[in-house]
């Protein structure tokens, strides 16, 4: 699975930019100019995981196979977005099939490159992109309410569970806050992810800065950092600039450049690291001859569940697991030597599985 990252923020700021090396294509136009993204993009990236190499080679696989996620660049959204301003209302719907969103913020002077609002205010734009949402988020819930009172008054159980979702996300709205601030009963849960609200979305921001400023940040990008903590969300510092220089050089060259940089790696493993860390993804591998897998999963899963990331079946027929945690995989020489030394355990259906377990499912159908 992986996870699926809509890329917002207003004209210029380098989402388009950033969009183009995370996937290492040109697919995005880059143009100094308001709008030039005028279809949303969609690219598949895979996911860095270093621990997968390792275990191909423990198990002889001719193939690696890492997890993937993708990346949605969204048309920059500017003031009025929500009413159909700029072009950025026909994209709003796109946002709403993502599963978090990354608020790309300007945190760079360069006057060649024009802002929209004539300044350089990270928090200044990221309030403007949040607005633009919550206005969009309050539209569309005034325009289901309502239908579902109708319902609600004959005794539509689910329509009286929505309304109820409803009031929650509007409490909040109208405070002048994104929808993610309610609090929502774990019975509920279900119910609010349905709602499909675009400021209910886990929010990642993501800090853009100037080449000299990619490894330690600036004073730009200290603000985003200090809303991200104090809001709870996460934060990560990027220069598009570098990703786009390093998406066209080899291992070797890339790490050499970033060497000189002070960058132990890409953003893009630090922006996907931190992604993971938002949604509660972990990583399972499997192992064999032919290929050595990872897979993608949410923290606190059960094995039955894991096992149809991979398969429906696998999952509807689970008997058990065999299971080797990571790092007795490593000590003992791979699958082999992990089962000689005991290390490999006979899991069921309630086990829940753990960051960097090797597995093999047994099932039947």
């Amino acid at each position: 699975m992986g996870f699926k990252c809509a890329i917002v923020g207003l004209p210029n700021v380098g989402k388009s930019t950033l969009f183009n090396a995370l996937t290492q294509t040109a697919s995005a136009q880059a143009e100094n100019y308001p709008f030039c993204t005028i279809e949303p993009n969609v690219g598949e990236v895979a996911v860095p995981e270093a621990r997968l190499p390792i275990i191909a080679k423990l198990g002889s696989s001719k193939q690696q196979i890492p997890a993937r996620m993708n990346f949605v660049d969204i048309a920059g959204l500017v003031r009025g977005a929500s009413k159909g301003e700029g072009l950025g209302n026909q994209f709003l719907s796109n946002i709403r099939e993502t599963d978090a969103i990354a608020y790309v913020l300007r945190c760079f002077d360069d006057d060649d490159v024009t802002h929209v609002d004539g300044k350089i205010d990270p928090l200044a734009d990221m309030e403007t992109v949040q607005t633009e949402l919550m206005l969009a988020d309050m539209e569309s819930l005034d325009k289901r309410a309502p239908a579902l009172q109708k319902k609600a008054k004959n005794g539509d159980k689910e329509a009286i569970l929505t309304l109820k979702m409803i009031e929650l996300a509007m409490a909040e709205l109208n405070e002048g806050r994104p929808a993610r601030g309610a609090t929502i009963d774990k019975e509920d849960r279900q119910a609010w992810r349905m709602m499909q609200l675009l400021t209910a979305k886990p929010v990642l921001y993501v800090a853009n800065v100037d080449e000299d400023s990619a490894a330690t940040g600036n004073a730009y990008s200290e603000t985003v950092f200090a809303h991200a903590k104090a809001e709870g969300a996460q934060a990560v510092v990027i220069s598009a600039q570098i990703e786009s220089e390093i998406a066209l050089l080899d291992n070797e060259e890339r790490a050499e450049y970033l060497d000189t940089l002070g960058l132990e790696e890409p953003g893009l493993n630090r922006l996907i690291q931190t992604g993971y860390k938002l949604l509660g993804l972990q990583t399972y591998f499997t192992v064999g001859p032919v290929e050595s897998r990872a897979w993608t999963f949410h923290e606190g899963w059960s094995a039955p569940r894991c096992a149809g990331v991979i398969h429906t079946d696998f999952e509807r027929g689970f008997i058990r697991a065999e299971t080797t945690a990571y790092d007795d995989f490593i000590e003992h020489g791979g699958e082999q030597g992990a089962k000689e030394a005991g290390k490999t355990r006979q899991e069921g259906k309630t086990y829940i599985v753990q960051d960097g377990d090797v597995m093999l499912f047994k099932f039947n159908v």
